[in-house]
């Protein structure tokens, strides 16, 4: 790869806008505008996956593509189109457009249609506003967002049950959400605010080495804060009560949205904040590690348990999860790269299952 040229564009937000604008529009259409709300999805998924089909030839050029949004003083947010956001990017939007395909069929003459479409574009705008984030305070607003757009798409069927899952699932996500605040705004105070940059952040590096207690309790607080997204054990149990909703919403948690966001921020976490070595010698790896390593066993071990099939589809989502989480945790480029592979294979397998389960809850 030729050395990174950044160049300043409107291109990253016209990457959020292909999935923000339709989201906004459909939430103004009455349920019997079918046709236009179908068109308004299907035009908003092809425009993300054109957008990344055009960038990537682009990123292997050593191109990224940057937008600074002054936001308050001292903070800005910061999007850009590095190699890792746009695979990120790539991923959500492919599966994102064989979702909307699905969901458009799963539910016609489903009643508030307009409201699911509306939301459901919403947590992929947040979704890709986390994939192109280009600093913590970024990341960490678009996390938020999408703890809080997706709240309505679990309780989308209004049953008691529904109800209890999208409450459960808030409760864990906004205790992760502060439990990650308090870890950027610690950091942001002892370095300034810091971009992400591959290896780790330089001041957060030179931080860790000049006062190594409060960078490992700032590096648990932030893994801590993801890894509730990511589902990791003990902080897992929102997931499989969750799987109440309909089956589309279950195919976004997992291979899309909210779980791929949790694991993509332990890899943001580890290797382009604290970088590997630094993350090793805190001890946050062996951390991650050990806990990635029980949260296989027994999401797997769970899983097995489960007469639900959806039930049993998110206990694995767990475990395969947490390999990616214990790729990131090995001290190895190889195991990092390996883990980001996973993201993908993980991703159209249990999109593909969920699509299987939905389909056998509706004819049976």
């Amino acid at each position: 790869m030729n050395d990174v040229d950044v160049v300043p564009s409107v291109v990253p937000i016209l990457l959020i806008l292909t999935s923000l604008v339709p989201a906004l529009i459909i939430f103004g259409l009455r349920e019997e505008q079918r046709a236009l709300r179908t068109t308004l999805n299907l035009a908003g998924a092809l425009a993300k996956v054109a957008f990344v089909i055009v960038l990537i030839p682009l990123v292997l050029q050593g191109e990224q593509l940057r937008t600074e949004i002054a936001w308050i003083p001292g903070l800005s947010l910061l999007f850009v189109t590095d190699a890792f956001s746009l695979f990120f990017v790539a991923l959500s939007a492919g599966l994102w457009l064989a979702t909307t395909i699905y969901a458009i069929g799963y539910l016609e003459g489903a009643p508030n249609r307009s409201r699911f479409f509306g939301f459901f574009s919403l947590c992929v705008t947040a979704t890709t506003g986390i994939a192109l984030a280009d600093n913590l305070v970024t990341f960490l607003v678009f996390f938020e967002l999408l703890t809080l757009v997706t709240y309505p798409l679990v309780a989308h069927r209004g049953t008691a049950q529904a109800l209890r899952g999208a409450r459960v699932y808030l409760g864990y996500t906004l205790v992760g959400g502060v439990v990650l605040l308090l870890g950027v705004a610690w950091l942001t105070l002892e370095v300034g605010p810091v971009e992400f940059a591959p290896g780790g952040i330089p001041e957060v590096v030179e931080f860790a080495r000049r006062d190594p207690i409060a960078a490992t309790a700032i590096g648990a607080l932030l893994l801590t804060g993801v890894g509730v997204k990511a589902a990791l054990f003990p902080l897992h149990g929102w997931l499989p009560v969750a799987m109440v909703a309909p089956a589309p919403v279950s195919a976004l948690l997992h291979a899309v949205a909210v779980v791929k966001a949790g694991a993509f921020g332990i890899i943001r976490v580890v290797e382009d904040t604290f970088g590997l070595q630094t993350a090793a010698d805190l001890g946050l790896l062996t951390a991650l590690g050990i806990v990635a390593s029980v949260t296989i066993v027994y999401g797997s071990v769970r899983a097995l348990a489960q007469d639900d099939l959806k039930k049993r589809l998110a206990y694995s989502t767990v475990s395969q999860v947490a390999y990616i989480a214990l790729g990131a945790a090995l001290l190895s480029p190889l195991a990092t790269a390996g883990a980001i592979a996973h993201m993908v294979n993980q991703g159209f397998m249990k999109i593909t299952l969920f699509f299987c389960a939905g389909l056998y809850a509706e004819e049976l």
